[in-house]
């Protein structure tokens, strides 16, 4: 959906809440990655009163979503509405080396994703997990096959393994992200696990929702050199 289907009513609250300088710094954060809000006061120096309050109005104009942590119920991620991005310009990314899509098992979300920027971008690219699988899930196996992409079921990797200086780690669960040094993450995409469901249509979600983030983020990172 593109800004001209919204009413003008409706794209001008986005605006309105997008005008304050605190707000347009929450926007910036989650444009290319989700967070807590307790990352986001973190993150600007906010008390908790205050980011409830901006995320409220944020919440109320459409502009971003909540979901609960599937690693600890406590925990919610905000994520920016996909339809909201036309009124945002990204902070840019700096090109890195390769990109290393993780999740706990490396065998469904860090996969697909991979396989999906390996179709989109020139940018080198391997997926790893923290406490990998043997092998691919055959439904993630399928769901990659159906669009015309490839997983190896036998290349599961540890992080540990092909990790390496100058890699953009994007954490593919919740998991992975609350339980690595902050250091070793630079962005988390909190994408609900297919693999607990086991469907198709759960694993086609997944895909979906990797496949739009992943065409969000490239046309923010700088010109890739080899």
């Amino acid at each position: 959906m593109n800004a001209d289907a919204f009413s003008v009513e409706a794209r001008a609250k986005i605006h309105a809440a997008l005008g304050d300088a605190a707000r347009l710094a929450i926007a910036d954060i989650l444009a290319t990655g989700d967070a807590s809000p307790g990352e986001i006061g973190a993150h600007l120096g906010m008390p908790t009163n205050l980011v409830a309050h901006h995320l409220g109005v944020l919440a109320d104009a459409g502009v971003i979503d909540r979901r609960r942590s599937e690693h600890d119920r406590r925990r919610s991620y905000l994520q920016l509405r996909p339809a909201a991005m036309a009124a945002l310009n990204p902070p840019r990314v700096h090109a890195p080396r390769r990109v290393v899509f993780v999740c706990t098992r490396n065998s469904a979300r860090s996969q697909l994703a991979a396989a999906l920027w390996g179709q989109h971008s020139p940018i080198p690219v391997t997926s790893a997990g923290t406490e990998p699988a043997t092998r691919a899930n055959p439904r993630a196996v399928r769901t990659a096959k159906r669009h015309g992409l490839r997983i190896d079921p036998a290349a599961t990797h540890h992080l540990d393994e092909v990790s390496a200086d100058g890699d953009l780690l994007i954490a593919v669960c919740d998991h992975v992200h609350e339980t690595l040094p902050t250091e070793q993450t630079r962005l988390h995409w909190s994408v609900p696990d297919p693999v607990p469901v086991d469907t198709d249509d759960a694993f086609e979600a997944a895909y979906i929702d990797l496949a739009d983030r992943i065409e969000r983020l490239i046309p923010t990172i700088e010109e890739h050199h080899p």
